[in-house]
């Protein structure tokens, strides 16, 4: 067999790399008012844009809780595609706008990841965005992209909280306003911040019945006015006390229990205690970003070429410190928590694997893991979640740590003393949206490649790195790697 080193790789037959379909100036992902508004800026200087945005977003993911913490409590209307876009496009007028200015629109699409040339990626001819929906995964290019993909709800773990009724208020207000798709009657709310107040505010707008707030510190926190609207309707608001337990029958949640010992009847417990900016994409993009305690959490610095608008871009700035509310949350229910209280739900990790730095039951567990402990491993430097990820599974399930994620960086921090800002935010990594591989990979095998089977299998002695061909280095790889075998 005679070798041709002219700079092409002669056995990857369908390319070096997955081609992009098309190429925008500018990509908006998320279609809420911000993403719309910046498509439409965008347009209106000339710039080719494509808007895409995941709702209507499947039955299956709110089943598993992405991209918000939905607590099964949709009712069967989610199943029905045509209709949930039918209830997208009723519910946000905002969208014709778009398509009469003639910005491309994708429903249904997820971005599950962003490319850039960068340290370990050298080889792409342009940025890309990689977009899913139910069929299929593709390639987009784009000189600029637009993220408004908002913001998803802080889950916290208390006993009971892994039943169906158990949700947050991002998920709540979409399925009231978006979908007309709630399955509950009488809610519980926990938090007194305004996101909790709006919460129940727009529950009693839509015909639900309150059944009160929980609050864990001595007072409401939020705006006077809002406060005042809840006391005109006569909803409690339950301050100095936390939720102890939640009791549930075989449709989920009918009952919980304060701390107080007061026992509360009710089908849903809604966290409403804080948002966090949806920043996934800019995690798996290695985009700079800050902590902002003000903002909500951490947020994207931005770049020329990338930009967040909206929620994801950071809560509005009131003064309020989002963190220490948060933490004083997680130390109320840290009191509560037995050590048999999980923490991941997928996973199923409890408070005591994670803080024994444990898998979950479903492994077995040798001897030197059993000596294992938050407590010896701070003796190796702070607390960092990839690492109790990868020891306990934590974080590793279906929802990809939406519902875990914060609060297991709150109890580290917690647990070690240490303030929440010197706990490394865990690393999200593409996909950040759970695809199947049947939509990620290509199936389709030619016979050439099927002929050029060592190197799809990666045989190291038979190939060269696709970056360096064409290069000086393509030499050193033939004379290290070929000598002799093809005579």
């Amino acid at each position: 067999m005679e070798l041709n080193f002219t700079g092409t790789d002669i056995c990857a037959v369908g390319g070096t790399r997955s081609p992009t379909e098309a190429h925008y100036d500018v990509v908006v992902v998320g279609a809420g008012p911000s993403g719309i508004a910046a498509a439409l800026e965008a347009k209106q200087t000339g710039a080719s844009v494509l808007l895409v945005d995941e709702n209507p977003v499947s039955g299956a993911l709110m089943c598993n809780d992405v991209p918000l913490y939905f607590g099964g409590r949709m009712t069967a209307a989610t199943q029905n595609s045509e209709r949930m876009l039918e209830a997208v496009f009723m519910s946000m007028p905002a969208l014709e706008s778009a398509i009469e200015t003639e910005v491309e629109l994708l429903l249904g699409t997820s971005a599950w990841g962003v490319y850039r040339n960068g340290p370990g990626l050298q080889s792409l001819p342009e940025q890309v965005v990689g977009l899913a929906d139910a069929e299929r995964s593709w390639l987009v290019g784009f000189d600029r992209i637009v993220l408004a993909t908002g913001a998803r709800d802080l889950a916290l773990a208390f006993p009971g909280w892994n039943q169906p009724g158990v949700m947050g208020a991002a998920a709540l207000q979409l399925l009231l306003t978006r979908y007309a798709a709630f399955a509950g009657r009488r809610i519980l709310i926990l938090g007194s911040h305004d996101l909790a107040l709006e919460t129940a505010l727009l529950a009693l707008e839509h015909g639900l019945e309150v059944a009160g707030l929980v609050e864990v510190r001595a007072a409401p926190q939020g705006s006077a006015e809002l406060v005042a609207k809840l006391v005109q309707a006569r909803i409690a608001i339950h301050c100095g006390a936390a939720i102890a337990s939640a009791r549930g029958g075989i449709d989920g949640i009918e009952a919980a229990t304060l701390t107080s010992g007061e026992t509360i009847a009710c089908d849903t417990i809604c966290a409403a205690v804080g948002l966090i900016p949806s920043i996934e994409l800019v995690d798996a993009m290695h985009g700079p970003r800050e902590l902002d305690a003000r903002r909500g959490g951490y947020v994207p610095r931005g770049e020329p070429t990338v930009s967040a608008v909206g929620l994801c871009a950071g809560l509005a700035d009131t003064g309020f410190d989002h963190i220490a509310y948060r933490m004083d949350w997680t130390r109320a229910l840290a009191e509560v928590c037995v050590p048999d209280t999980i923490i991941c739900q997928c996973e199923e990790v409890t408070r005591a694997d994670l803080l024994g730095v444990q898998p979950p039951n479903y492994l077995t567990r040798p001897a030197p893991m059993c000596a294992r402990s938050l407590e010896t491993l701070l003796e190796d430097g702070p607390a960092n979640p990839d690492q109790i990820k990868r020891l306990t599974r934590a974080g590793m399930g279906v929802c990809q740590g939406r519902r875990c994620r914060d609060q297991v960086a709150m109890l580290l921090a917690l647990e070690s003393g240490q303030p929440f800002a010197a706990i490394p935010l865990a690393s999200h990594r593409a996909p950040v949206r759970p695809l199947p591989m049947k939509i990620l990979a290509d199936w389709h095998e030619p016979a050439e490649m099927e002929a050029a089977w060592d190197v799809w299998f990666g045989i190291p002695t038979q190939w060269v790195p696709v970056q360096d061909i064409g290069t000086p280095y393509e030499d050193e790889h033939r004379g290290m790697l070929y000598t002799g075998m093809y005579e």
